[in-house]
């Protein structure tokens, strides 16, 4: 079966860092649109990033500029950077295929203090 495993959430201040890994298993990784989402106290879950099996990218107007995505197909891994952390990029972070197809796994917190 299909398991995605989150890591790398924290607590951080404005202005700060972190990047999130996705290791998935069960799947022939390279193949899919993998997303990151994130879903923040009170709100809709929503897409932050894709990345396509071929490289290319999207973001949300929200963090262009300051997350990047990317992915390891090697590792079966996708990673979000995200520089210039502010208070409303708070949330419990998730990837995913884009579109979803699978169960979530159980997230990474990501709280960023002002």
């Amino acid at each position: 079966q299909v398991q995605l495993v989150e890591s790398g959430g924290g607590l951080v201040q404005a202005g700060g860092s972190l990047r999130l890994s996705c290791a998935a298993s069960g799947i022939t990784f390279s193949i899919y649109t993998m997303g990151w989402y994130r879903q923040a106290p009170g709100k809709q879950r929503e897409l932050v990033a894709a990345i396509a099996s071929g490289g290319s990218t999207n973001y949300a107007e929200s963090v262009k500029g300051r997350f990047t995505i990317s992915r390891d197909n090697a590792k079966n891994t996708v990673y979000l950077q995200m520089n210039s952390l502010k208070p409303e990029d708070t949330a419990v972070y998730y990837c995913n295929a884009r579109p979803v197809l699978w169960s979530w796994g159980q997230g990474t917190q990501v709280i960023v203090s002002s």
